[in-house]
């Protein structure tokens, strides 16, 4: 059996009223099921997993996409997290038997079946994307929704609508493309002074000569009062999340400071703790406890409990699917 993730970000994480509609829709189609459910009220986003057969989740992310445009409006949306659209990006990530190219495929037919259907701009990114500077989601959410009335001019969207007006005004664009694995990791840090933390961040990110495969930004999260770390491993077997844990406490503690929580965004692949269990414990070999070294040492369950049975892919999946 072919096995595909979708993993939308809603631009909503303070109405779980909306939120459990939106996630409803989703839910509905047979053959897709939701893994996991992530909301976070000062980055005002929430994240999504669904899992199941090729078709059936680009059904079901279809369906989250319609629900989410329907109940957000992006003219009086306003967060931590950088946003296009009501759905800010929509990856398709291959999991068993089908390989990223095939799920490109599909990725493709959900955005123009977004684009055509709902009328929304869609840019393609990741795997789908057309040209060299459009693989960096970084790069086409530059500047945000504020940006999109010159945006849709100047970068022009890949299907949907090109011009500004009160339907596109409502629903922001979105971002759709096939990918591998991104671990959404943030590190709390014992202040509030987002300015060491964003240059933490620069430090840490590739782009800024940093870690490889890794984007991080600085932010300031209310509900926890302190500065956090968010970073994006887009390849963990390049750079994995111990070794972003490391350098970061080391940034930090040049500037005082301690890392006082991790915090994973969504779910997380197996492999991924086990790469960070073996780190810290190098010669054990039994996987419930390199990943209890794991969630140890990356402090996982210090704002709130990290049950490995919902958080991991794999063991969220569960054996129906693997």
């Amino acid at each position: 059996m072919q096995i595909i993730e979708a993993v939308p970000n809603i631009s909503d994480g303070k109405h779980p009223d909306i939120i459990a509609q939106i996630v409803t829709a989703a839910a509905d189609v047979p053959g897709a099921r939701v893994l996991h459910v992530d909301s976070n009220a000062d980055a005002n986003r929430t994240v999504i997993t669904l899992a199941g057969e090729p078709q059936a989740v680009a059904q079901s992310a279809f369906c989250l996409i319609r629900a989410a445009t329907q109940r957000i409006d992006m003219r009086s949306q306003h967060g931590a997290h950088p946003r296009l659209g009501a759905v800010d990006v929509c990856p398709l990530v291959p999991i068993r038997e089908i390989s990223l190219e095939e799920t490109a495929q599909y990725a493709d037919e959900l955005a123009r079946r977004v684009a055509n259907d709902l009328q929304i701009p869609v840019y393609l990114y990741e795997e789908n994307a057309r040209t060299p500077q459009r693989k960096n989601l970084a790069v086409i959410r530059r500047g945000e929704y504020e940006s999109l009335p010159h945006k849709l001019a100047t970068l022009p969207p890949d299907y949907g609508p090109q011009t500004w007006g009160e339907h596109v005004a409502k629903t922001g664009a979105t971002v759709i493309g096939a990918r591998k694995f991104l671990i959404a990791f943030n590190m709390s840090l014992d202040t509030q002074d987002v300015a060491t933390a964003c240059e933490i961040a620069a430090r840490l990110r590739e782009r800024g000569g940093g870690l490889k495969s890794v984007k991080a930004i600085g932010w300031y999260m209310p509900a926890y009062r302190c500065a956090q770390v968010s970073c994006n491993l887009t390849d963990f077997a390049q750079t994995g999340l111990a070794e972003v844990f490391e350098t970061c406490k080391k940034l930090a503690a040049a500037h005082g400071l301690q890392i006082t929580a991790g915090e994973l965004i969504g779910l997380v692949p197996q492999a991924a703790l086990i790469q960070a269990g073996k780190f810290y414990a190098p010669n054990e070999k039994n996987t419930a406890e390199l990943i209890n070294a794991a969630v140890e040492n990356l402090l996982l369950s210090n704002l709130k409990p990290f049950v490995p049975g919902e958080r991991i892919l794999e063991q969220a999946l569960g054996s129906t699917y693997l």
